[in-house]
């Protein structure tokens, strides 16, 4: 697949996630096998029906009015795409996908992400996501930050 075509695909499949909120549009730029894996917490699915319940039951339709997304770095190979990116949002709804069972806290979070995104037959076929969940739970009053090590 062309780099171009997997930029392309990937905004088109984040805008539908994050700004349309559409679950089906979301899905229609994925492949029948593929997978959604936010490795901090497990949540996810592999095949489109768990996708789809991923989107609709726990993504999609829980994310704050103040989420926003800054590209940092994007590497681009034959068939991935890595985007490093920094995620912002006020915890104002329940967001089990990257803070499970946890009410909201109407805290602020910054947080690094990273995104590995998959495509086969110019569609998406899985992506993995990563990020400081220690700093997520540090900054929603979960734990103690971490106080720096001195060195003697």
């Amino acid at each position: 697949m062309e780099k171009r075509a997997m930029e392309e695909l990937w905004k088109l499949h984040t805008d539908e996630e994050f700004l349309r909120h559409d679950v089906e549009a979301t899905l229609a730029t994925m492949t029948d096998d593929a997978f959604v894996l936010n490795i901090p917490t497990g949540m996810g699915g592999r095949g489109k029906s768990e996708v789809r319940a991923f989107y609709r039951d726990s993504f999609v339709h829980f994310l704050p009015s103040d989420i926003a997304i800054q590209l940092t770095h994007r590497v681009l190979g034959d068939d991935a795409l890595v985007d490093e990116m920094v995620l912002t949002f006020t915890h104002t709804t329940q967001m089990d996908w990257i803070l499970p069972n946890l009410p909201p806290t109407n805290k602020k979070v910054a947080v690094d992400l990273v995104a590995v995104v998959y495509f086969r037959d110019h569609k998406i076929c899985g992506e993995r996501i990563y990020w400081d969940h220690a700093r997520v739970l540090q900054q929603v009053g979960l734990i103690a930050p971490r106080q720096p090590t001195q060195i003697v």
